[in-house]
């Protein structure tokens, strides 16, 4: 299933949302530009790798935040940030413009510590943005549970535009995660993958993180979805 857009107009312009959107792109452009060789040292010197990082040390813990900007070809690229648009916005309406930038990067580093936590072990540098964009989501889960995804879906051998619940798509992708985190506990990892640890954790961290952030914050009422 493919969200192409949700049913909530946002209140407020999502500067964040598109500046983290545009940061991406950036270094994504800046990373393609180094070449093949190049383009990989970079990910290797500021990618996730889970063996590097002790949780006790400060000076390992910087790839926590680097490697939310760095990503593994355009179509992870662009699919990190076809959710952040998607669901981005309205979160950024809800609890505010910092509170925003402050629940995507904890969201984010949570999310590496719970892949590092689940794999330690690994050599495998892990790059992308969608820890800190599940974080989005799971916060975007308990704010608009009404809410409508236009999405994409695949039906035998057509495609076929359909409004899903909020509820139902978050909670589908989710359950997607999970049953394949499961899957890949103790699998040989040394050819890659996805993290999915890091997904769960971040959905996880913005269900928690969102609502303390909204609370927090003064607003005006608004119809709830």
């Amino acid at each position: 299933m493919i969200p192409l857009r949700d049913t909530i107009p946002s209140e407020t312009a999502p500067v964040v949302t598109r500046l983290l959107i545009a940061a991406n792109v950036l270094v994504f452009m800046h990373q393609v530009g180094l070449g093949q060789y190049a383009g990989e040292a970079l990910i290797r010197t500021y990618g996730l790798v889970p063996r590097r990082v002790h949780l006790d040390r400060v000076e390992t813990l910087s790839p926590l935040l680097t490697s939310m900007f760095l990503h593994g070809g355009w179509m992870h690229l662009l699919g990190n940030m076809l959710y952040l648009h998607i669901f981005g916005d309205n979160v950024e309406d809800r609890v505010g413009h910092l509170r925003y930038l402050l629940l995507y990067f904890a969201c984010g580093i949570i999310a590496g510590i719970a892949q590092v936590t689940i794999n330690p072990h690994s050599a495998l540098p892990m790059v992308g943005a969608s820890g800190a964009i599940a974080g989005v989501t799971g916060a975007y889960f308990l704010f608009f549970p009404r809410a409508r995804i236009v999405t994409l879906v695949p039906i035998f051998i057509f495609l076929q535009i359909i409004e899903l619940p909020a509820v139902f798509f978050l909670l589908f992708w989710f359950a997607f995660q999970l049953l394949l985190g499961i899957g890949s506990l103790g699998m040989d990892t040394a050819t890659g993958g996805v993290a999915f640890w890091a997904h769960i954790g971040g959905f996880l961290a913005g269900m928690v993180l969102g609502p303390m952030l909204a609370l927090s914050r003064p607003r005006t009422v608004r119809p709830a979805w």
